[in-house]
């Protein structure tokens, strides 16, 4: 899978023969945002277009925007009590 990155968002990236362009969507979240370039650089800059346009929209309609998944799974235990000796 290739990747790319923007403020904290990433792309998951496909290519469609079909059509003759690289196709992207942020990965990681529910809301549904793609994009398309025919080179690198117009994916690059339709990628970080898209992640300033979500941003944009949800400020607009009061609503925070979702974060990515991280893939961590973070635990918090609470300390072990340690036996008294006599």
């Amino acid at each position: 899978m290739n990747v790319m990155n923007y403020q904290g968002y990433a792309a998951r990236i496909d290519y469609s023969d079909e059509d003759g362009l690289f196709v992207g969507h942020i990965a990681g979240i529910k809301d549904v945002v793609g994009f398309h370039g025919e080179s690198v650089t117009e994916l690059r800059a339709a990628f970080e277009e898209a992640v300033t346009d979500y941003l944009e929209t949800c400020a607009k309609l009061g609503r925070a925007p979702q974060k990515p998944y991280s893939g961590n799974l973070s635990l918090r235990l609470a300390p072990r009590s340690m036996p008294q000796s006599p």
